[in-house]
């Protein structure tokens, strides 16, 4: 999955952004279009839980297999998006100055996941949801950005690991963030670094493929409604303030 030819992956990604816009910011508007794809479908999920939580709906959505592919398909696009922003980040000369402010705003929107959730449900709060692997896992992945047949091997065996190994040693909550666990927590979001983090690893190989065929396969989307490429361009503002917006329009309705 290395880059073709001797062009780098810089020039080559800045070069798909468009030709009107060369400049090193520049994004990529069908990368943006997946992101409010993936947005939009974590909205619905959420919505669903929250129907449920006010008792109008009876969903199982710890168990259903239908439910449990849906949870697995959504979080797996913002992991594998998270990998392959990586690529496009080192790709647009992102400075470590900026990584690290970009690191940081994820982890402080961890952090305020996990107060929210404990004040809803203290029993099962979120302590290591979605935000906080990512948060971890780019930390991790980023030296292989530049490897993306190590970063999808290493993604292909974290996978392996945490679907195929388990210890009770990792059952304590000073331990349970990495994976392993022989019983699942309860808790009202979980994404341990095994498997998941994997996912991430393989969205660095993903990346280095879109830029290498220069984002052909994304055609189709390569020119997004405005409304859905804000929505792509603001995930995390929009991650942050959905459940807020949903509970509150939820309960005023049916209150009533």
């Amino acid at each position: 999955m290395s880059v073709a030819g001797s062009r780098p992956a810089s020039t080559l990604a800045r070069s798909a952004a468009g030709a009107s816009d060369s400049r090193p910011s520049a994004r990529v508007a069908s990368i943006d279009a997946i992101r409010a794809i993936a947005v939009l479908a974590m909205i619905a999920y959420h919505f669903c839980f929250d129907l449920r939580y006010f008792g109008v709906i009876t969903p199982d959505l710890e168990h259903g297999p239908v439910w449990l592919v849906a949870r697995s398909l959504i979080l797996s696009s913002f992991l594998l998006l998270a990998g392959l922003s990586l690529v496009l980040a080192d790709a647009n000369k992102m400075s470590d100055e900026r990584f690290w402010r970009h690191l940081g705003a994820i982890a402080g929107c961890a952090v305020l996941v996990s107060a929210a959730s404990y004040l809803m449900f203290p029993q099962t709060f979120i302590w290591f949801g979605v935000l906080h692997a990512i948060a971890v896992t780019l930390v991790i992945a980023r030296p292989l950005v530049h490897f993306p047949r190590i970063a999808f091997l290493t993604g292909c065996v974290v996978i392996a690991a945490g679907i195929a190994f388990s210890h009770p040693v990792f059952n304590q909550f000073a331990l349970g963030w990495i994976g392993f666990l022989t019983v699942k927590p309860y808790a009202e979001d979980y994404v341990p670094l095994f498997p998941w983090a994997g996912v991430v690893f393989c969205g660095i190989a993903v990346g280095h493929a879109l830029v290498r065929n220069r984002f052909a396969v994304l055609a189709p989307i390569a020119a997004p409604p405005r409304w859905l490429a804000w929505l792509g361009r603001h995930t995390l503002a929009v991650y942050m303030v959905h459940q807020p917006i949903l509970i509150a329009a939820l309960w005023v309705i049916l209150r009533h």
